[in-house]
């Protein structure tokens, strides 16, 4: 190997190598998308256009009394809530909500931190749900 075609080799893994940390780069500062804000009828709305996983964030036993229809609960005072939400597939669409909005809203950080790309919160929780006079199940 010449002196000539070394340095150019040495150019050309040198390059290649700052392309490679530039794209890996780019890829790790990937922010997720922000929180959408809806109120009730919004959600509603959202619902029957698109395929949102509902995600219920009270406590068991607020969720056995009422809920909305095909929602999943996951605990927010449950020890391994931050657990469960990093295992759920962020490329979903999620509606995130709690009995009022404040729980829910306290757990947006987490969902963001975890990266997920597709986030509707429900303004007023199911409280609000309720008293749009929209549906919930038992």
């Amino acid at each position: 190997m010449t002196p000539a075609s070394a340095g150019f080799l040495c150019q050309t893994l040198v390059l290649g190598f700052a392309i490679c940390l530039q794209s890996a780069t780019a890829a790790d500062s990937a922010t997720p998308a922000p929180v959408k804000h809806v109120d009730a009828r919004s959600a509603q709305k959202l619902l029957s256009q698109t395929n949102l996983v509902i995600l219920d964030i009270r406590t068991p036993e607020e969720f056995k009394s009422f809920h909305i229809a095909g929602a999943t609960n996951i605990d927010f005072h449950g020890s391994n809530f931050e657990q469960r939400i990093n295992s759920l597939d962020k490329s979903k669409t999620y509606l995130l909500h709690c009995a009022s909005g404040g729980r829910s809203t306290q757990s947006l950080k987490i969902f963001q931190k975890h990266d997920f790309q597709s986030i509707y919160h429900l303004d007023g929780g199911i409280n609000g749900w309720k008293n749009a006079g929209l549906p919930v199940e038992k």
